[in-house]
């Protein structure tokens, strides 16, 4: 049975279509959809009324209403508004997202007092706040600077004229303002996969890089909707310093309000010129939104200008072709470009989760340059072995060496020193990391994943970074998605840019934690590919994999692991031909 695409002959129920017969002549009845027809007549005829009656009952003053609307005292408040709204804004979203990081810190000291800052004043009313600070020179006349416990004074300034009306105001909605966008952040940051932040530990990014280059641009996402709600209630919450006598846009029209008693028509005034700022706040949100959704779907809709920006863009240069080639080629044939490999000494290594042992005083020992393929089946503590190399995990017990030096750890004579977070991470860029997941950061261009760790890690200029760049994105096949963001390439193209990435920092070692399982069967064979090639370029490779068949050609010594044990290694020809051990035969007649 063959199916067809030509629908001309299909005819309606009931009826028989002659051959080739021709539709175009036919008028088109749309259907019709009377309850959504009644929906808008209805909501039509309340716009009216409201309009209708608005416009035309008297009482609503709006003679009065245009002659105060751009009166200089109605502007001077306005000022004062949009002056406390910027400065509280902007004050309080750097302190709130401090507070932010001290709350998700490693520091208990640390995170237990951005806690108790923000349970404070989150409890406290604005209002109330506004009023403790105005008469915080009764309970503290004066704000002295020097050396505690000695006479040494360097200021000494007397409260009540530091903490004017205006001062009081702007430090009162700051406060109030950090404490809640605090934990606008703080759920922000735990929107981000935690793949993102062990992809930007395992290329080595120093802390405050991960932070602000790869963490908090992708809770942005998260945090703009809400922190917009916050800022717009930010605005509305300036009318609460009338109790300051402090004469903002909703003071002033009190004041004018009581000396003419036309309270609508000046109520009015406040409130088209809140409905303006919420406005400008609106389209700002939505176009702030739209720049920090890059990467987030696959066809996203121009930015205005966007188009002529990138018409400034100056191109990129073409990488010249490789040594003893006439055209260009894909693939690792040359090991120029590249480390020789490290050798890896894997000593005693055990590790826990709570009572779970996961690892269990292992021992390995890979040569420079090889290719290890690890294989067993699931919670036999393969991907926490590979984990621990890098020191994503930290060993229990046992050490870790990469070309006889220790991994987190720095020797001094016959004592070892643990290393702190930036200099383990200093370390990583020598043990590069492809993950299950991909985990490349997706609001970044494949060009921007690929130079971000050599520019930061190694120090690398921008235009040697790129260029290295280019020349890994050639070899995996990709040249032609430099541009492209993670969500428009397939799994099998986003897993080779991990790869490409990887390498960008020129690793002595490589990890593969199952690099294939996440991808659809016809995509696994691409990635091999690369590996394939890859193994030929002196790298060392430890491959946590379940495919036997690529293991067999790739590696030259396989390792069964299970409960946390090396259960049996070997070459390839002799694990899955001649296997000593039960339990590694039992799992190969499974697999193979």
């Amino acid at each position: 049975m063959a199916l067809t695409t030509d629908f001309v002959d299909i005819a309606p129920a009931g009826q028989r279509a002659e051959p080739g017969q021709d539709y175009s002549r036919y008028r088109i009845v749309p259907a019709r959809h009377p309850g959504r027809l009644a929906g808008t007549i209805f909501a039509a005829i309340v716009i009216v009324a409201v309009l209708y009656s608005t416009f035309t009952n008297p009482r609503w003053g709006w003679g009065v209403f245009a002659e105060w609307f751009f009166a200089e005292p109605v502007l001077v408040g306005l000022g004062r508004t949009l002056l406390l709204t910027v400065l509280a804004a902007i004050s309080g979203s750097i302190l709130g997202t401090g507070l932010a990081l001290a709350r998700v810190s490693r520091s208990p000291l640390l995170s237990g007092l951005s806690w108790g800052y923000i349970w404070l004043l989150r409890s406290i009313p604005i209002i109330v706040l506004l009023l403790i600070l105005n008469n915080l020179g009764y309970l503290y006349e004066t704000v002295t600077i020097g050396i505690p416990f000695t006479d040494t004074v360097f200021i000494n300034y007397p409260t009540v004229q530091l903490l004017t009306p205006f001062a009081a105001a702007f430090l009162g909605l700051t406060l109030n303002q950090s404490a809640f966008f605090a934990e606008i952040v703080r759920g922000g940051i735990l929107s981000v996969d935690n793949g993102q932040h062990e992809a930007a530990a395992a290329l080595g990014l120093p802390r405050r890089r991960q932070a602000f280059r790869i963490v908090l641009p992708q809770a942005m996402r998260s945090i703009l909707p809400t922190s917009f709600n916050e800022l717009i209630g930010l605005a509305k919450s300036t009318s609460m310093v009338y109790v300051l006598a402090l004469p903002e846009l909703f003071y002033t029209v009190q004041v004018i309000y009581r000396r003419n008693l036309e309270v609508i028509p000046l109520l009015m005034v406040a409130t088209v010129w809140y409905l303006v700022i919420m406005t400008v706040l609106s389209i700002a949100q939505h176009y702030i939104e739209r720049y920090f959704s890059k990467g987030a779907v696959r066809n996203p809709k121009p930015l205005p200008f966007q188009a002529f920006f990138a018409g400034l863009r100056r191109p990129l240069a073409a990488v010249a072709p490789l040594p003893g080639d006439s055209a260009r080629t894909h693939g690792f044939r040359d090991a120029t470009a590249f480390r020789s490999g490290g050798a890896v000494r894997i000593h005693g290594v055990s590790k826990s989760f709570g009572s779970l042992k996961v690892l269990d005083t292992i021992e390995l020992n890979l040569p420079a340059g090889s290719v290890t393929a690890i294989l067993g089946p699931s919670g036999s503590g393969k991907s926490t072995l590979l984990r621990t190399i890098n020191h994503l995990e930290r060993a229990d017990e046992g050490f870790i060496s990469v070309d006889g030096a220790l991994v987190g750890y720095a020797q001094k004579g016959d004592t070892l020193y643990e290393l702190k977070e930036k200099d383990i991470l200093k370390s990583r860029a020598d043990i590069g990391m492809v993950f299950q997941n991909f985990n490349l950061f997706p609001h970044l261009t494949v060009l921007e994943n690929l130079i971000e760790a050599p520019i930061q890690v190694r120090g690398e200029k921008r235009e040697q970074a790129i260029r290295l760049a280019q020349d890994l994105l050639a070899r995996v096949g990709l040249s032609d998605k430099i541009y492209a963001y993670p969500r428009q390439l397939s799994g099998g193209q986003q897993q080779r840019v991990a790869i490409a990435r990887a390498l960008a920092l020129r690793p002595k070692v490589l990890l593969f934690d199952e690099p294939t399982s996440a991808l659809d069967p016809e995509l696994v064979g691409e990635v091999l590919d690369v590996i394939k090639d890859l193994a030929r370029t002196g790298t060392t490779l430890v491959i946590v994999t379940h495919e036997i068949g690529f293991a067999r050609e790739v590696a030259d010594t396989v390792v069964f692991m299970e409960g946390g044990r090396v259960v049996e290694i070997g070459t390839p020809a002799r694990i899955f031909n001649e296997a000593e051990h039960p339990r590694t035969r039992e799992f190969l007649a499974k697999v193979l």
